[in-house]
């Protein structure tokens, strides 16, 4: 006899990840022995990418003395205190130890926060595409306000699309370089936003909930060329009382598997975070945290594995982007955004219409990920997994799972695949 399992309504209604059903189907097949360039998944390979030696060595040591018991629910003190220095130095960015909490990467800090600030029905103002904030809003029974984005401001939100929904939101969340399009703020763009949740929130008054705005900074260490990271609290420090930031060492040490992250902002919200977080209990290991306080210390080391990182990443992503870039001077309907951030290069694959070497006409946005995938065995994310349309010819690929000569071998099956199109 079979049982219904009848579930809250979060449960059933909730949404899986679209980027992991993709990866996975990719993973399968790689499984069964097909060579597959996998530039789907936000990961780095530890083959390719290891985390620092001396972060390695420093966590083992911590292991090996038996710091192995329950840390403070808000992060070990001293790693507390050297992530507040490393941001002060590094980013200009000054908070105090006691305005920092420490989890088991961003994910947990980023629910404790939409669980701290949203009550069921409120507005949330996010882009489109971006990772993963329609599931937060869901989980935490808010009401989605997408923006939808698009090449000319290179997939970033502006403050002019998001006026219309100001009044009646409660948070805007925001990522600098963004996910998935690897592209940043300007300057003047992010300044314009903090001066606008700034001044809805003297309109509201006192007694009135504010709008706060979420700012996913995840990614900053890793820009590129001219393209610089810039503090909104600097730009405009009024925004210090409503603002939240979520950080961690995931992408910047390509330590996803280590899980160490931290949340930053307003003392009484932070606490308020800290309480749920406790009974979550989504603390990052003990001997991880210990490990990345001293080894944040090694200031040379840091700086030694920032330099290497940071050129290997833009290595591959510029041969991604030249081979793009070389693909639309030969007159192909296909596009990229220069590498500006993170590990993601935005490409664009205008292919419907175009006709297969069997005969078959590319009609969707899944025919042309599948003829990439089967021709060129090369997998991408389509933007419509971030939120955006269904018919967006824009998809999201990554090199943190690829040597160098993976991206050489990629771009020409890339090439090879789009030379057979009619």
């Amino acid at each position: 006899m079979l049982t219904e399992y009848i579930l809250s309504q979060t449960a059933q209604n909730l949404i899986g990840s679209e980027i992991r059903k993709i990866s996975g189907a990719i993973n399968k097949r790689i499984e069964k022995g097909e060579k597959i360039f996998n530039l789907t998944i936000g990961d780095f390979s530890p083959k390719v990418f290891p985390i620092p030696l001396g972060l390695r060595e420093e966590i083992i040591k911590a292991y090996c003395e038996d710091q192995t018991n329950y840390p403070p629910s808000n992060g070990v003190k001293i790693t507390r205190e050297a992530i507040s220095e490393f941001l002060k130095e590094r980013g200009g960015i000054d908070y105090k130890p006691s305005e920092i909490l420490i989890g088991a990467g961003a994910r947990p800090l980023t629910y404790s926060m939409f669980m701290a600030i949203v009550d069921p029905g409120d507005t949330i103002i996010y882009p489109a595409p971006s990772w993963n904030n329609n599931c937060y809003v869901q989980l935490s029974g808010g009401k989605g306000a997408p923006i939808e984005t698009s090449p000319e401001t290179n997939f970033v939100p502006t403050a002019d699309s998001m006026k219309p929904y100001i009044n009646e939101a409660s948070l805007i969340a925001l990522n600098s370089p963004l996910n998935p399009s690897g592209t940043a703020f300007t300057k003047d763009e992010l300044r314009k936003i903090c001066e606008m949740v700034v001044e809805e929130n003297k309109r509201r008054g006192k007694g009135k909930k504010p709008i706060y705005l979420f700012f996913d900074q995840i990614y900053w260490i890793l820009t590129y060329g001219e393209i610089k990271h810039f503090n909104p609290v600097e730009l405009c420090p009024e925004i210090r009382d409503y603002i939240i930031f979520i950080d961690g060492i995931s992408k910047c040490f390509a330590a996803t598997g280590v899980r160490v992250g931290w949340a930053f902002g307003p003392q009484p919200v932070i606490d308020k975070m800290n309480t749920i977080m406790s009974h979550i209990g989504a603390w990052a290991p003990k001997p991880e945290q210990i490990g990345l306080a001293r080894f944040l210390k090694k200031k040379d080391d840091v700086d030694k594995y920032f330099m290497n990182f940071k050129n290997e990443l833009i290595k591959r992503l510029n041969i991604f982007y030249d081979t793009f870039t070389q693909l639309k001077s030969e007159g192909y309907k296909v596009d990229a955004i220069s590498p500006q951030g993170a590990m993601y290069l935005t490409v664009k694959l205008e292919l419907n219409g175009m006709k297969t070497p069997g005969g078959n006409i590319l009609k969707s946005t899944d025919d042309v990920l599948k003829y990439v995938l089967d021709e060129a065995k090369t997998a991408l994310v389509p933007f419509y997994a971030f939120g955006a349309s269904k018919e967006s010819p824009w998809y999201r690929l990554s090199v943190g799972t690829c040597s160098v000569q993976d991206a050489h071998d990629a771009s020409i099956a890339m090439k090879d695949a789009l030379h057979k199109l009619k």
